[in-house]
């Protein structure tokens, strides 16, 4: 059965102290919810954020990972490193590090690959741009990140993985996507996965909505079939509208 999800996603933002306190924060206004809450702290401040939520059902992801074990690359980080410190969440394939990193659809599946390895959970991020919706291309672009980034993978590594779909046209654009154009798209993702491994893995697989997603506007996105949860940026870094996004369930 798939689980309704609500990640924030902190970005380049927060210090080791500003971490702690939103953290602090979090815990002491929200409330008991079967949605499972997801932080994403910045890498200096995972270890410190682990240490402070654990046991208190807050989960805590990485932002980004290598794809390789070990080695000479300078300012990167292995799946090991991770896991050692109490991470076994990572999120990959962000519409930001697709941009201005250049990762691409092959090298992501490699990045999945050493996940799974480790036995980490994948939050796989995915979705088109403006140019890729005006001209109605949306579907084929996500079919070919979905395809060339995950459908590699056996039926048993499902189990490990949660979809992020991210209308990159809706964030920051002055666009703003309906939650009727999420629910079109997050169906005709399960559709595709359910045509390539079966309705069993498309049912039971959580895909969260990652267009600017705000207090104002999450009950009404949440409330869509199809639609699992968010992949929160900017109203993650404020206690109260995160929490108000999550309450949206």
């Amino acid at each position: 059965m798939r689980k309704n999800i609500v990640a924030g996603n902190w970005k380049m933002h927060k210090t080791h102290t500003e971490t702690l306190a939103l953290l602090d924060e979090i815990l002491a206004k929200k409330q008991d919810t079967t949605t499972e809450i997801i932080v994403a702290p910045t890498y200096v401040n995972l270890k410190a954020a682990v240490d402070k939520i654990a046991g208190k059902g807050i989960t805590v992801a990485a932002q980004n990972m290598h794809q390789t074990e070990a080695g000479a690359f300078t300012g990167e980080i292995a799946a090991n490193m991770l896991t050692d410190i109490g991470v076994k969440t990572v999120i990959l394939g962000h519409s930001e590090r697709r941009a201005f990193f250049h990762e691409t659809d092959a090298l992501l599946a490699n990045k999945v690959d050493t996940a799974l390895k480790h036995d980490m959970r994948v939050i796989f991020c995915f979705g088109e741009e403006l140019k890729d919706r005006q001209i109605d291309n949306h579907f084929n672009v996500v079919e070919y990140q979905l395809r060339d980034g995950l459908f590699h993978l056996e039926k048993k590594d499902w189990a490990k993985i949660v979809l992020a779909y991210e209308p990159v046209w809706a964030i920051g654009t002055g666009e703003t996507a309906s939650p009727e154009q999420a629910q079109e798209m997050h169906l005709f993702i399960r559709n595709l996965v359910a045509k390539v491994y079966g309705s069993d893995i498309a049912d039971n697989l959580t895909i969260l909505y990652g267009g600017s997603v705000k207090p104002d506007n999450a009950k009404e996105i949440f409330s869509k079939p199809d639609v699992d949860g968010g992949l929160i940026g900017g109203a993650s870094l404020k206690a109260d509208d995160f929490l108000a996004i999550v309450n949206g369930f």
